[in-house]
């Protein structure tokens, strides 16, 4: 049985294994490495956060991107980006040298067992651990508006479902968003030849502003830092505080996870979209039909105004909702047993674990408990150094998922809260 077993070999994934493996756990790590990044990221995509706040995350510090960057003969500066393939190249390079052989078997089924848990791999193979740390990224969260769900994958598809996007050359196509992921997709859309619109809820789309010089005057750098998030104290507390951010009252760590940071697109990308990609804003998908080989959009402006679209097919760029009821690798008995917050993601403690003693949490389901930092590759420093603390000190005192504990008040109460709410 091992101590630890990692299930997920994305940025989170890689860096808690590095940690672990550091401190001298018995693991193992599976998962294809940096799938979501080769595989759902289209060719042309770069990164939106500074490549200095992009680096996985080994205990020594000696695996970083501008290390990795170096060697290539690039230079990795403030204010440019990387490309997603050289990121994806990296990811990489650092599972070679800083985390012992990843397994890339997908888990399909995690359970309790006898003094631990018991993970089943899409060949049906079972890997027994006393602790778990589920790093499973954003796939398993993707979001759709309930419009477009009655439609199929000829007709709707998620910005996340495709690698590559030269099928749509030539052909009429709108996406639905207004943040990055919508932004870079129409762009790209638009530079092989596809007719594209954005259509998008607010009345108007935001745009991060160019990053300050790196090196700038003490004052200017006293008034509005940097951060692995942006500039400004605030994101600076976002990026570099989580622990502290966790200590906030649930309902105010709530409220920020909702709305910090919210929609936007990076700085480099709106010349590519104003001036060629027409813009629907202040719509809202009401409905949508399949119609003669594409689409009807039924939309409802902001003043209550209908209107109707024909396009061949439609990208959701739309986000992701991580909630415990999505972790469907996770056995029906688990899941059940999960307290969750008011946003329905799992509660997770100061170390990263669930209400479940030895099963860990790791990434974007855990925004609501540490912050906006767990929804970049920022926040898998702080994660992975913290998480492996945890893990250590279940490790110590036991016992860990074998033995399911009774829900809590705080679980019966909230349980009862989503069945009222469902009526």
């Amino acid at each position: 049985m091992y101590d630890l077993l990692v299930v997920g070999a994305g940025p989170y994934g890689l860096s808690i294994a590095s940690h672990a493996a550091a401190a001298g756990l018995s693991l193992r790590v599976l998962g294809r490495p940096m799938a979501s990044w080769r595989d759902h990221m289209p060719r042309g995509m770069f990164l939106k956060s500074e490549p200095w706040a992009s680096s996985l995350s080994d205990p020594e510090n000696r695996w970083r991107l501008d290390t990795y960057c170096a060697g290539r003969g690039v230079e990795a500066r403030h204010g440019e980006p990387i490309p997603v393939e050289m990121f994806a190249s990296y990811g990489l390079w650092f599972a070679r040298n800083a985390v012992p052989d990843v397994d890339e078997r997908t888990v399909v089924r995690v359970q309790g067992c006898p003094g631990g848990f018991e993970a089943t791999t899409e060949d049906g193979a079972v890997l027994r651990a006393r602790t778990v740390a589920l790093a499973v990224g954003v796939m398993p969260f993707v979001e759709v508006p309930a419009a477009l769900r009655g439609l199929g994958p000829a007709y709707v598809s998620h910005s996340s479902h495709h690698g590559e996007l030269s099928r749509f050359r030539g052909r009429d196509v709108t996406v639905i968003g207004g943040g990055q992921a919508a932004l870079e997709t129409a762009a790209l859309l638009a530079e092989q030849g596809t007719r594209v619109r954005v259509l998008a809820r607010a009345g108007r789309l935001n745009w991060n502003d160019v990053p300050p010089a790196w090196e700038r005057p003490w004052w200017q750098s006293a008034r509005s830092p940097h951060s692995g998030l942006g500039c400004g104290w605030r994101n600076w507390f976002y990026a570099e505080r989580p622990g502290l951010f966790h200590r906030l009252p649930e309902t105010t760590r709530a409220r920020i996870a909702a709305t910090a940071l919210g929609p936007a697109g990076a700085w480099w990308v709106r010349d590519r979209v104003e001036p060629v990609v027409e813009l629907m804003l202040g719509h809202e998908v009401a409905a949508a039909y399949a119609s003669g080989g594409g689409v009807r959009l039924e939309t409802v402006t902001r003043g209550g105004e209908l209107t109707s679209l024909e396009t061949e097919h439609v990208i959701a760029a739309t986000g992701f909702t991580a909630t415990r009821e999505r972790l469907g690798l996770l056995s029906d008995e688990l899941r059940g047993s999960l307290a969750a917050v008011a946003d329905g993601s799992p509660e997770v403690g100061r170390y990263f674990e669930s209400s479940v003693p030895g099963l860990f949490m790791a990434g974007l389901v855990t925004a609501s408990g540490f912050g906006p930092a767990m929804r970049f590759v920022h926040g898998a420093s702080f994660t992975a150094g913290t998480l492996v603390r945890g893990v250590r000190r279940r490790l110590r005192t036991g016992p860990t998922g074998g033995r399911i504990p009774a829900p809590t008040a705080r679980q019966r109460r909230a349980a009862d809260m989503e069945l009222g709410a469902g009526r």
